[in-house]
């Protein structure tokens, strides 16, 4: 996921092995467990907030239908201090909602309502998330630690944009006239919407993937079961509150808060999802993909990992190439799908550059996400910030030299701070695997060919840029790199009206514009014979 979106990495390592210590059978008493909700407090904005903490199904907020002691305790990663805790779904929960989007489909969306009225109401949920955007932003800089500002004003008025970008596709959803026989036949098709779709979301982008996810969807006729990461479901359930006022049927959009190895496990096996879309990790994308095969064949949407590679050659801007290599690595935090970690430099200016890398990086202030001056914010969670120590630690292990960062701050927190690596080879972990976090190895290169070799020695596909003002390199080195996305002279922003998605092992299928519709719909073939009579027997 880019700069104005994208991705997560805990759906579980596999979708039967998830971490259970986010778990917790509750200790409150039965009165709170039956309001449903909870009261957080903003100090930065002296804001008190009561926030939905159940199962949103019917448009209604109820508890789990049997394991209603059961709890997802949330966060701050800021500070380690508890936010609240949220209802953790069960597989029987999964299947109440699926029963419930089923029946909206057949009943009162689906094929039973226009384009025109499917815009209607994506509209004005767009100006109800615009209303509240303060409020959203706010929450989601607790429960994620980004930067207020950030969430604000890049995340979610992404989000606006996107579902007002997708309701101007709802009543254009065409299909084709086939010419057969101009005196007999016709044939014709249609665009139906797939059905009932599961929606995986993950942490780091919690109210834009939403979006990406709903949008098209519900643009489409579609029916939604989601499940929101277990770390960050609180901008969910409370866009869930926004569907209910913006006039959805009950049914439509249900939000099931749960552990990957749960909801998610239980959305890619039912029989009765016509398809799941997750963005995460790859190892868990083919855990979804094969119980969407060994179930009822659903058609299936990944969008996954990366390494992405950024190449900087001679005749580029170093100013800009070095703003948008920070960029790319450092956008939130580094927890991006699509984050540049892989730098390498044409030798001529190798030197140069990494030191005007190293003091640009110097400048990215890493704090409290309701600090003005916060440019990121801390990790989501202590597993993440161990994860990325871990290849912090292997990289000097592994011979790497430590151009910045690579030092632990003391105090609460999950605060990483920007880490760059040189004298890299090809076989250091940090160098391989993607890491999610603000840790950039940096290699150099003598010739183009070698710098498209090196880009594309991934087994990831989903994103790669180039600097230079060569324009006759930018198009042969931009259709050499084996990625979905590859920008020219920039890094990591991505356009509602543009397709995202990746190649080799970061995915399958297509999000945003026009592209991401199909995903959303089946092709239905129409036979009409109106002059041919036919002779029997044969």
């Amino acid at each position: 996921m880019a700069a104005k979106s994208i991705h997560t990495k805990l759906f579980g390592r596999a979708l039967l092995s998830f971490p259970s210590r986010t778990l917790y059978r509750s200790s409150h008493t039965p009165s709170t467990m039956t309001s449903l909700s909870a009261r957080i407090v903003i100090r930065a904005a002296n804001r008190e907030l009561e926030v939905p903490t159940g199962l949103f199904i019917n448009n209604e907020f109820v508890p789990s239908a049997d394991s209603p002691n059961d709890l997802i305790h949330l966060v701050n990663p800021a500070t380690e201090e508890n936010i609240c805790s949220v209802a953790a779904g069960s597989v029987k929960d999964i299947d109440i909602a699926v029963t419930a989007a089923r029946k909206a489909f057949n009943t009162t969306w689906g094929k039973n309502v226009t384009g025109f009225e499917r815009s209607k109401l994506l509209n004005k949920l767009a100006d109800l998330i615009e209303r509240d955007q303060d409020i959203l932003a706010e929450v989601e800089s607790l429960n994620n630690g980004k930067p207020f500002k950030i969430a604000r004003d890049f995340d979610i008025g992404d989000s606006i944009q996107c579902l007002r970008y997708y309701a101007g596709w709802a009543d254009k959803i065409t299909g084709q006239t086939i010419e057969v026989d101009n005196k007999t036949k016709l044939a014709f098709t249609r665009h139906d919407p797939i059905g009932v779709c599961g929606q995986i979301i993950p942490w780091n982008y919690p109210i834009n993937m939403w979006a990406w996810k709903v949008a098209p969807a519900l643009a489409c006729g579609c029916t939604i079961v989601m499940k929101p990461s277990e770390l960050t479901p609180l901008t969910a359930l409370m866009l869930s509150k926004l569907i209910v006022e913006a006039g959805f049927p009950p049914g439509v959009v249900n939000t099931i808060p749960s552990l990957g190895s749960v909801g998610g496990a239980a959305l890619s096996m039912h029989m009765d999802v016509d398809k799941v879309a997750f963005t995460g990790s790859t190892v868990t994308g083919r855990k979804v993909m094969e119980a969407a095969a060994k179930s009822n064949l659903k058609k299936v949407s990944l969008e996954l990992g990366g390494k992405s590679p950024q190449l900087v050659f001679e005749s580029a801007d170093l100013e800009q190439a070095a703003n948008w290599a920070c960029l790319g690595i450092l956008y939130n935090t580094g927890q991006d799908c699509t984050a540049g970690s892989r730098l390498y430099v044409q030798d001529t200016i190798y030197n140069k550059f990494v030191s005007l890398l190293v003091s640009k990086a110097k400048e990215l202030v890493i704090g409290d996400g309701f600090d003005e001056k916060s440019g990121g914010g801390p990790l989501v969670s202590k597993t993440q910030f161990d994860k990325v120590w871990r290849y912090i630690e292997s990289g000097q292990a592994q011979g790497a030299k430590v151009a910045l960062g690579g030092q632990k701050r003391p105090g609460k927190g999950f605060f990483v701070d920007p880490t760059i690596f040189t004298d890299i080879n090809a076989n250091m972990d940090i160098v391989r695997d993607e890491i999610f976090g603000p840790v950039l190895a940096v290699g150099r290169f003598k010739t183009e060919e070698e710098a498209v070799s090196l880009a594309n020695d991934t087994s990831y596909g989903l994103g790669a840029g180039l600097h230079s003002n060569d324009a006759n390199q930018c198009m042969r080195v931009s259709s050499a790199l084996e990625a979905g996305t590859v920008w020219i002279n920039q890094y990591n922003l991505l356009n509602n009206n543009v397709p995202f998605g990746g190649k080799k092992q970061s995915g399958i299928g297509r999000e945003l514009g026009s592209y991401a519709l199909e995903e959303y719909t089946s092709v239905k073939a129409i036979h009409w014979n109106f002059g041919e009579k036919l002779d029997w027997p044969l």
